[in-house]
């Protein structure tokens, strides 16, 4: 992808984020973070499942992974590094350079594990909210 600008490149992955059920953007960090998250019945108590980010001229996208496949994919690609900022057990940081496909499943990965990590109240009401409204957790 060296022809796409850090703009383009930004706006592709922010609507990666953004298709996932219920998605929704935020900025508790400030303009040049923008956190995915998602959120139960107390949008208060919404979970991050993605941080985009500017860092050095490069951009990052920062998602959650398990443990056990965190080295994994590190070691399988250069574009997958430890989670800049963050617990580097538990979160991975993307650099350009990902097929979008893959960009997409390592997404959808970590939206799940945090959704898993929330109250099984919440859990159903992300479920009915998306039969509700028609999209897909699938």
């Amino acid at each position: 992808m060296p022809d796409d600008s850090l703009e383009v490149l930004h706006e592709r992955w922010r609507a990666l984020c953004l298709e996932m059920p219920g998605a929704f953007e935020d900025f508790p960090f400030g303009e040049g973070f923008s956190v995915f998250k998602i959120a139960g019945r107390d949008r208060a108590k919404a979970k991050m499942f993605g941080l985009l980010m500017e860092r050095d001229g490069e951009l990052l996208l920062n998602l959650k992974c398990e443990p056990a496949i965190s080295d994994q994919l590190r070691s399988e690609y250069e574009q997958i590094i430890p989670g800049y900022h963050m617990s580097k057990k538990h979160w991975n940081s993307l650099l350009p350079g990902l097929e979008t496909e893959h960009m997409r499943e390592l997404i959808e990965d970590s939206y799940d594990l945090v959704i898993e990590g929330m109250p099984r109240r919440d859990q159903e009401f992300i479920r009915f909210q998306t039969k509700v409204s028609g999209e897909s957790l699938d």
